[in-house]
């Protein structure tokens, strides 16, 4: 229900990810005006993370409400469900490969290409980009005045953190702090072309090697690139206490592959090949379920609301979800705290669910037997799904 008046209020989104376009462009589509402020200069979606798989039942929901479906499913990488699982002496424990043609649920895309394609189709000037919220001062009736680093401040009647891990906005709703998962990943890349021995052996999609509390994960992109996290059980400052040089990539490198020693030489060779650009990542959750009492004219999406670890394959899809309901709920309520409210209580519950698969899934994957352990887990969820047909 979108009243004149409500197309007069002032929204802003403080971020540009997926989470935030995708609820600017519905709610553009519905005639309600919004604006993204951005904390980078530019849009910097290509670099912080690489494929993503974009499930029916959430991403895809929204995308259709963005009215960018079709286009999607014309560019999307269903060969990229490909999924292999290894244990760390090379025995395989899955080799799934996706049909030639065959469409299945959850179809691969590069966040950057994802990031254009929303871009696109946004109305001119809705990102301001270089603005970095440094305070949100909560005022009478619901508005916001919110502060930037570059001095400018605006009041506005509704906003919305969809601005990460660490939000600026979150500590308005909870107290609730994230925290360290107890992962660490160091991440690099190897260029499928230069090597299309690695290219063959890690398929179209996915690969995991699992074992001693660790894991070798690799994702080929669709710019060729294939992106590898090694990941570790590490206390919160080994990578400042472990001695690797990681500015000098060479011996950087050598030092990791002695973490992976007794390793199958594939999986040793995803480091070994592997280009000299390396990120540090550690990895950090909110709690599970976690609720916050309801505030007018501010709440949270993504990893803002429910920040989890990326192995349940939720957090774009999560995010996507939440804009795509919010955005309905406020198109379809009179004002922006019923829609709130409705938005709030909805994601709560799909939230939750999807953080506790995201914890189960981490304790068994960095657990003893891991490859084994998880090829059983999939057993049982493939049984399911069968007896439900």
């Amino acid at each position: 229900m979108v009243t004149a008046n409500k197309t007069k209020k002032r929204i802003a989104i403080i971020g540009g990810g997926p989470g935030g376009l995708t609820l600017a462009l519905i709610l553009q589509r519905h005639g309600i005006a919004v604006t993204i402020y951005e904390r980078e200069l530019k849009d910097a979606n290509a670099q912080r993370g690489g494929s993503l798989d974009i499930h029916e039942d959430s991403g895809q929901i929204a995308l259709k409400e963005a009215g960018l479906l079709e286009q999607f499913q014309a560019i999307a990488r269903y060969e990229g469900e490909d999924f292999r699982l290894f244990d760390k002496s090379g025995k395989i424990y899955m080799d799934e490969r996706a049909e030639e043609g065959e469409q299945g649920g959850r179809p691969e895309i590069d966040r950057g290409t994802l990031s254009d394609l929303l871009l696109n189709a946004l109305q001119p000037d809705t990102i301001r980009y270089g603005y970095k919220l440094t305070e949100a001062v909560a005022l009478e009736g619901g508005q916001h005045e919110l502060h930037f680093d570059n001095c400018v401040k605006e009041t506005v009647d509704l906003v919305i953190g969809a601005d990460g891990a660490f939000s600026k906005l979150r500590p308005l709703l909870t107290d609730a702090k994230v925290s360290y998962s107890g992962l660490t990943m160091i991440e690099l890349q190897v260029d499928s072309k230069v090597h299309p021995d690695q290219a063959s052996f890690n398929a179209r999609g996915k690969v995991f090697g699992l074992g001693d509390h660790k894991g070798i994960l690799a994702q080929l992109n669709g710019d060729g690139k294939i992106k590898v996290a090694l990941t570790f059980t590490a206390e919160q400052n080994w990578m400042d206490t472990c001695g690797i040089p990681f500015d000098q990539p060479k011996e950087a490198k050598e030092q990791l592959l002695a973490y992976f020693e007794d390793w199958a030489e594939p999986l040793q060779n995803y480091i070994r090949k592997s280009e000299d650009n390396i990120l540090l990542r550690r990895i950090y959750t909110l709690p599970v379920g976690l609720k916050w009492d309801h505030k007018p004219g501010i709440t949270l999406i993504g990893d803002a609301a429910h920040l989890m670890s990326p192995f349940a394959g939720e957090g774009v899809n999560l995010a996507m979800h939440d804009a795509a309901e919010l955005a309905l709920a406020i198109t379809g309520h009179e004002d922006f705290d019923k829609a709130i409210q409705a938005y709030e209580e909805k994601m709560y519950e799909y939230s939750s669910s999807s953080a506790k698969v995201s914890d189960d899934n981490l304790k068994l994957m960095f657990s003893d037997n891991a490859a084994m352990k998880l090829k059983a887990s999939f057993d049982e969820l493939f049984a399911q799904f069968a007896q439900q047909e």
